[in-house]
């Protein structure tokens, strides 16, 4: 006769639940620590409307990965900053509780404290490497804390949607562009 009796999982409910709580109050101390420390400052960039400087080198070293195959390499720089544009658009275009929750996770991202543990780019964000921001992208898709799991899905999409709202990207994807009205 077959043994049909089910494994026990490697953690329990009450593991998961701990794993949870411990995460959760990790990402709130970095939160309230990068707001104390002024990390969170409001004050945007020059020559944006939200983003602010501590955003800009995460983003500058996330969007040439993820537009990897999509760019030329000559043409990287421009994309870059076309697409930072239309990021920056669209964050002032977001309703504020939203807009809040993507100034935390770029917050999380930025300091210095919680942006090792979590991504495992100990470094600045200037110095990492093209393959330290897949390994931190793969290691946030597939981990077993669903906080990491959502902020991968909303990087991925707040920059996918802010490259391809862009008319040079139209072209790569077969996109014919609007019709003319």
């Amino acid at each position: 006769m077959t043994n049909t009796t089910l494994s026990t999982p490697a953690l329990s409910r009450r593991g998961l639940l701990r794993v949870g709580l411990v995460g959760s109050a990790f990402l709130a101390t970095a939160g309230l620590g990068a707001s104390l420390s002024g990390c969170s400052a409001g004050t945007p960039a020059s020559g944006y409307a939200l983003l602010r400087g501590t955003d800009l080198p995460f983003l500058r070293a996330l969007i040439p990965v993820l537009l990897d195959g999509a760019v030329p390499a000559a043409q990287m720089p421009k994309a870059i900053d076309g697409t930072l544009q239309s990021l920056d658009y669209s964050l002032d275009h977001l309703s504020p509780e939203l807009l809040k929750l993507t100034q935390q996770l770029f917050d999380v991202l930025a300091l210095r404290i919680t942006r090792g543990p979590l991504t495992g780019v100990w470094g600045r964000w200037e110095n990492a490497s093209a393959d330290d921001v897949r390994q931190f992208l793969a290691r946030w898709q597939d981990s077993s804390i669903a906080l990491l799991r959502m902020g991968h899905e909303s990087l991925l999409k707040l920059v996918m949607m802010a490259w391809y709202s862009r008319q040079e990207a139209w072209a790569h994807c077969g996109y014919p562009g609007p019709p003319a009205i």
